[in-house]
């Protein structure tokens, strides 16, 4: 990776991660579902609110490292005004682009190219593969409460 993009994908991090959107729990969700990551002790739960079937708003509470607070703050930001299978789609293309050598290889409709490529921030931890649970943990505790679980596993 260039260093002037590698620096601007670190500068969008740490701006995310000092001020992260969304974070607040939500008093009228209609899941939640709690996260940790033992390894880098981080934590968080994940509210969504869900009107006919689309995600109408997300927030987050908890603690944790750069990573995952960024992390927690762009999927919160990404996933209003989308289904649980476009969220999921999103989750896959983010786990795509961290776990693999290749992360321009993602499959997504159109209409959440914008997005992924707003992930595209995160995908640097694939060199830290320590780091991959950091800027998953938002994505499977969302995922988890999806799935109506209370806690997501730790995958």
């Amino acid at each position: 990776m260039r260093d002037d993009l590698r620096d601007l994908y670190q500068s969008v991090i740490l701006e995310h991660a000092r001020a992260p959107h969304n974070f607040h729990r939500l008093e009228d969700a209609s899941l939640s579902a709690h996260g940790d990551n033992p390894m880098c002790g981080d934590q968080l739960t994940v509210f969504l609110r869900l009107d006919d079937g689309v995600i109408a708003e997300a927030g987050f509470i908890g603690h944790g490292c750069a990573i995952a607070l960024a992390s927690a703050s762009l999927m919160t930001d990404l996933l209003r005004g989308r289904s649980a299978a476009r969220a999921e789609q999103l989750f896959a293309a983010l786990e795509t682009m961290c776990g693999t050598n290749h992360p321009d290889e993602v499959d997504v409709p159109e209409q959440d190219r914008a997005a992924v490529d707003q992930l595209r921030v995160l995908s640097g931890v694939r060199a830290f593969p320590v780091r991959i649970r950091c800027a998953t943990l938002a994505w499977h505790t969302m995922r988890a409460a999806l799935h109506g679980k209370s806690h997501a596993s730790s995958e």
